[in-house]
């Protein structure tokens, strides 16, 4: 019986959105980012070629040159997968605009983002935070990058107890707290006791940020974030599945972004312990089942972060890990890697930037599946899979 496995690259853009120009890094439009194509020209420029084989066999590198015109360096194999380019029409660059468009539904609404002043937040969402967690105040309360937050707020928090809270460009209140002197279970318990306030203001997400450390050793933010995010508009693929009575295992941050609708089992972890989770399903999911699998990192780690080495090596480990996966699958399986947004390690600032993401395929032969909608990747598993669907798009099998 027919599987099917969906793995977003978190942030693995290709360039060329049609309307980059209307999203921003500061005063910088989002125009000409392109995260894969830029990665590749800096370490061809640096002697050390972007190594990618198996991605580029399915497509990559052509998907690339559909999407922006780019030719990227290193990146020229004649594809032995289906591959294209989709755009996004969500008025957002962000993780659940992304997803859940993949997953057949465009985001109907203006999602609420808060304003890059000191503070960002309004007075009573800073009032609701404080009741809910027992303090007198917040820290931070401003845009500002996660790991540079924490290092600038954690001696304070480490003294006051007080919970850091953050934004960003995207539909976001981060909220970092010491997992020994606030408590992990707290600061979860913090995130879900406000998040419907934020979801009925259309904020997309509360994530909750546990962190561990000290001022002289250094902080560092742990493996146990979770997202609170708002639940999708409609139906998606994961709930077309599930309907149709088939097994849905999510993988990473899959069930935060979905609210857990549609989806049976979870398994979470850093991106190394991902791809073992992956590694078990290709060998042990049953027939009908759908796998969908986020792999953070790309985004958390190194896209933020604007580290284009680090980006690079987790590229390369995802193509080497996917190298052995593929021989595996069944000859009824069906496997799409593809992205949710870009954030170029190359661009200015720390946010996301706007752009097309490949879709590359592996299971339906060699061929080129042009320019494609995001709502088409959803609707080509419902396909595959052959469960009634109520989402957008059309598939491409």
């Amino acid at each position: 019986m027919a599987r099917a496995f969906l793995i977003v690259i978190d942030s693995v853009g290709i360039g060329g959105a049609p309307d980059a120009d209307r999203f921003f890094n500061g005063e910088i439009p989002d125009t000409g980012a392109n995260t894969l194509g830029h990665i590749a020209q800096s370490r061809a420029a640096a002697g050390h070629p972007l190594a990618v084989k198996t991605l580029d066999s399915l497509g990559l590198g052509a998907a690339v040159q559909l999407a922006s015109g780019m030719q990227p360096d290193g990146l020229t194999a004649a594809p032995n997968g289906a591959w294209g380019a989709a755009t996004e029409v969500s008025n957002g660059k962000d993780t659940p605009s992304g997803h859940w468009e993949l997953a057949g539904v465009p985001v109907p609404w203006e999602w609420h983002t808060f304003p890059k002043t000191e503070p960002a937040f309004p007075a009573e969402v800073s009032a609701l935070i404080c009741e809910a967690a027992g303090t007198a105040g917040i820290l931070a309360n401003r845009h500002a990058s996660g790991t540079a937050v924490i290092d600038a707020e954690g001696p304070a928090h480490m003294q006051n107890g007080w919970p850091i809270c953050y934004t960003s460009v995207d539909s976001v209140l981060q909220i970092a707290a010491h997992e020994e002197v606030f408590g992990r279970d707290r600061l979860l318990k913090l995130c879900a006791d406000i998040a419907p306030a934020l979801h009925a203001m259309k904020v997309g997400r509360v994530i909750a940020r546990p962190f561990v450390g000290t001022p002289e050793g250094g902080f560092s933010r742990t493996q146990y974030r979770r997202d609170f995010a708002i639940a999708p508009p409609a139906p998606t693929i994961c709930d077309a599945v599930h309907a149709a009575g088939k097994p849905v295992h999510a993988i990473g941050k899959i069930g935060d972004i979905f609210s857990m609708r549609g989806i049976d089992d979870v398994r979470k972890g850093r991106d190394h312990a991902l791809m073992g989770h992956l590694n078990d399903l290709v060998d042990t999911a049953e027939g009908g089942a759908f796998v969908f699998a986020n792999f953070v990192e790309f985004d958390s780690e190194y896209g933020h972060r604007r580290d284009v080495v680090g980006y690079a090596k987790h590229l390369e480990w995802f193509d080497a890990a996917l190298a052995k996966i593929l021989p595996r699958l069944g000859e009824n399986d069906l496997l799409i890697v593809t992205a949710d947004h870009g954030n170029d390690p190359t661009w200015i600032g720390t946010d996301h930037t706007r752009e097309r993401v490949p879709v590359l395929v592996h299971g339906i032969g060699a061929k080129q599946l042009g320019q494609l909608a995001f709502t088409d990747v959803g609707a080509s598993v419902a396909a595959h899979l052959n469960v009634p669907y109520s989402g957008e798009g059309r598939s491409f099998l």
